[in-house]
């Protein structure tokens, strides 16, 4: 199976922002835009199995297109002017804002599935310090909210957005159809993971 960009162009100054999206449905969806009989494109052959090389396959996916959507994040947040900011803490910033409503940190970490409430205290207290959201304690609990930097921020990261990355998807011709089946599956197998991570726990 041939990809439109190869991994090389992922490291390459120029490569365009939009590019891990074209590969991630090409990837996942393999069987709709690609002959199934064409050779399966792993990052680890000795996990595949006979039950299902697919898996392997969509893994080696997930794991492209995380990387270079987090690279994407960080690039995006830079090009709207804030520099050196972690992908947790674009994502955190992002959820923060999310319908101008008030955020626990368990709340956050539930919706964003993040095991480790240590990364996401960490980032949101560097982002409580940037000035970008707000504290305040309810109880013994503390709440989130965007400031007016903060959100103002948002909106600069979504003007960025759509000149680098919504210009790029209308170029690809992939429908919005496919990127809502690429999402129900990449859900799917985040449930599938979650149900694995505890069965591996309980053993």
């Amino acid at each position: 199976m041939l990809l439109k960009y190869s991994l090389s162009d992922a490291s390459n100054s120029t490569w365009n922002c939009g590019n891990w999206l074209y590969d991630l449905v090409f990837l996942a969806f393999s069987e709709i835009h690609m002959n199934v009989s064409a050779p399966k494109i792993l990052s680890s052959a000795h996990l595949a199995s006979e039950s299902s090389v697919e898996l392997s396959e969509l893994e080696y996916a997930l794991i492209i297109a995380g990387n270079a959507f987090n690279r994407w994040m960080s690039r995006c947040m830079s090009a709207a002017g804030v520099k050196d900011m972690t992908p947790v803490e674009v994502s955190l910033l992002h959820h923060v804002c999310h319908r101008e409503r008030k955020k626990s940190l368990a709340d956050i970490c539930f919706v964003l599935n993040i095991e480790d409430t240590h990364i996401a205290s960490y980032a949101l207290k560097k982002l409580v310090k940037a000035g970008y959201i707000k504290s305040e304690k309810v109880g013994k609990e503390a709440y989130f909210s965007a400031s007016g930097e903060g959100y103002a921020l948002c909106l600069k990261y979504r003007e960025m957005r759509e000149e680098c990355l919504i210009t790029v998807l209308s170029d690809t011709g992939l429908s919005n159809q496919s990127l809502g089946d690429a999402a129900k599956l990449l859900r799917t197998a985040s449930g599938l993971y979650d149900t694995a991570s505890r069965g591996a726990t309980s053993r």
